[in-house]
């Protein structure tokens, strides 16, 4: 076999070269024929696709490395081309095919060579993103591993089983197409309220919005000022509560504070019509109102995790501008405020895609919460899309149980009109960091007229919440603030609990808080471990004194309606 191997390589190889300038010309002509703009603008007009163009030097450059690194491939001398470097050709099947391995190996230097070219393109920088993530999606798609013809790995796998996996990834497509999305982990393993979010509590107030979790003290004594978590109502809340050993709930519980969270009603077509006021007015300013008559505190800490820390920062400048200020501290927990860097998300941000979900939703209707999940996992698309296509159709694997992944595929909807109004608000506009800009429940609202202390985190590898995002929250709120960065990404750089021992934090030790995040970290200092001590210290110097923890849940007409997790987040999307 390995006398063949030259050979096969040396039959093609002429006719290879022949065709390398083609196939290069053809990819040229089809890369600025691209269509990365062109479209409805949502007013019943096209709107032009941007002109692309090329870097002569650029593009000369890497014309000459495709064909030097092509002509390698096809060099006995140099042994069977290897792709053994990328987990997804890393098996041993591949590496005893040589036309798998070559098929391989081909793969990664057309796809290196595409984005080579984006690199190339003389255009703004959002056109550029576009043509990076275009790229890197139609590159994502094309691997050979996707394909049975083409895959070692799952073919090996088919003949050593005798064809059952094959039976079983056709069992598994089918299973997933009547669920709605590819499968991420065996979902069949978790119930919510059994093995996920099962810190002991009571549900104390609901309304149309939202359920109000309390949670039993698990010290003799708490906190006097109450600690109240708004989490993404885009997501469930039990991201906070996957299991006891990492649930940040019970730890802000364990650590002294008498605990509230937001439980987000999971929207159908009841609430098809909530807006951004509502969810402001209706849930966290509500929210807020009812912590503070079930313990009798005059002010709160409270924490915004992602959309939420959005939400409760719209929240405490809409009660700011009414004269009232509930909260003695706000945590900021990967969360932005300031949406002049959103990083990639800004791909798809421009006039006509918010008017055409204005047009499509803007009046009522639902942003259904499986598009939502979908769109986050072609961010990462290697990882979270073909991945498991490759794994449950083409080998016939189940996932193994991760709760983190159950949680990320009970996904929510969103109500359109409150969709409609944080896309052209936020994203687009920019508008909350702005004073006076945003009408709000009725109030103008200025983020400047939030003066409590503020704890702000952001993750370093955060690809929904850029580390630049995060950090600019320091520049424009007044009150004293501590900026913490964790390493990992959105979700995993948050739920890094102590014990665990893992990952790293950065902190600035002088406190100083320059202009941009780059100037920052110049200045700060790596700690091993987990951001959370350095937190639960900050949140307990706002806290107050002790007292003794309450006896029952909630208090006078707020009394205990079930057990927590609750019902609401029961709800499937």
């Amino acid at each position: 076999m390995s006398q063949e191997i030259p050979e096969i390589w040396s039959q093609s190889a002429q006719q290879f070269h022949q065709t390398l300038n083609e196939n290069w010309s053809k990819a040229f002509q089809a890369f600025q024929n691209m269509d990365l703009g062109a479209g409805s603008n949502g007013a019943g007009s096209v709107t032009p696709a941007p002109q692309i163009s090329f870097s002569p030097e650029k593009l000369q450059t890497l014309q000459q490395q495709y064909l030097r690194d092509a002509a390698e491939l096809l060099t006995p001398a140099a042994g069977a081309p290897s792709a053994a470097g990328d987990r997804r050709f890393a098996g041993q099947a591949w590496a005893a095919n040589p036309v798998a391995s070559f098929s391989a190996a081909a793969y990664l230097l057309n796809a290196r060579t595409l984005m080579g070219m984006a690199e190339a393109v003389e255009t703004d920088d959002k056109t550029r993103a576009r043509i990076r993530f275009a790229l890197e999606q139609v590159t994502a798609a094309a691997s050979p591993s996707n394909f049975l013809a083409l895959n070692a790995d799952a073919q090996k796998k088919a003949i050593d089983s005798k064809g059952e996996s094959i039976a079983k990834g056709i069992q598994n497509l089918l299973h997933d197409l009547k669920q709605g999305h590819v499968s991420m982990t065996d979902e069949s393993v978790f119930e919510v309220g059994k093995n996920v979010a099962t810190t002991e509590g009571a549900v104390v107030f609901q309304n149309d919005l939202f359920q109000l979790i309390e949670y039993k003290p698990l010290t003799a004594k708490v906190y006097e000022k109450p600690f109240l978590l708004v989490p993404p109502c885009i997501n469930k809340f039990y991201i906070l509560d996957l299991q006891p050993e990492n649930s940040l709930i019970r730890y802000a519980v364990a650590q002294g504070h008498r605990t509230f969270v937001v439980s987000w009603r999971n929207p159908d077509a009841t609430l098809a019509g909530k807006t951004w006021d509502d969810y402001v007015e209706g849930a966290a300013i509500e929210a807020i109102a009812v912590t503070q008559e079930i313990t009798g505190a005059k002010t709160i800490n409270a924490l915004g995790f992602c959309v939420g820390g959005t939400i409760l920062g719209s929240a405490a400048a809409v009660l700011a501008a009414r004269g009232e200020k509930p909260l003695a501290s706000m945590t900021l927990l990967t969360s932005m405020l300031d949406f002049s860097d959103t990083g990639i998300l800004d791909v798809f941000i421009d006039e006509g895609f918010v008017q055409y979900r204005e047009k499509e939703m803007g009046k009522g209707g639902l942003m259904k919460g499986q598009d939502l999940s979908s769109t986050f996992s072609f961010l990462r698309p290697n990882d979270l899309v073909w991945n498991y296509v490759v794994g449950n159709y083409l080998k016939g694997e189940t996932p193994p149980p991760f709760d983190l992944l159950y949680w990320n595929s009970d996904s929510t909807n969103l109500p359109g009109p409150f969709y409609a109004w944080y896309l052209r608000n936020t994203y687009l506009e920019n508008n909350l960091v702005k004073p006076g800009k945003t009408t709000v429940c009725g109030e103008k609202i200025d983020l400047g007229g939030l003066d409590m202390p503020v704890y702000i985190y952001g993750s370093r590898e955060d690809h929904i919440v850029p580390i630049g995002g995060a950090y600019a929250s320091t520049q424009f709120l007044p009150g004293k603030k501590r900026f913490v960065m964790g390493a990992s990404g959105h979700i995993a750089g948050v739920i890094n609990p102590p014990a665990k021992n893992k990952r790293s934090h950065w902190i600035r030790e002088d406190g100083k808080l320059p202009k941009s995040h780059a100037e920052w970290l110049k200045g700060a200092t790596e700690f091993p471990g987990s951001w959370w001590t350095d937190w639960s210290d900050w949140l307990a110097s706002q806290a107050g004194k002790q007292v003794a923890a309450p006896k029952t849940f909630g208090k006078g007409k707020h009394k205990a309606i079930e057990a927590a997790p609750g019902s609401y987040v029961k709800a499937k999307a």
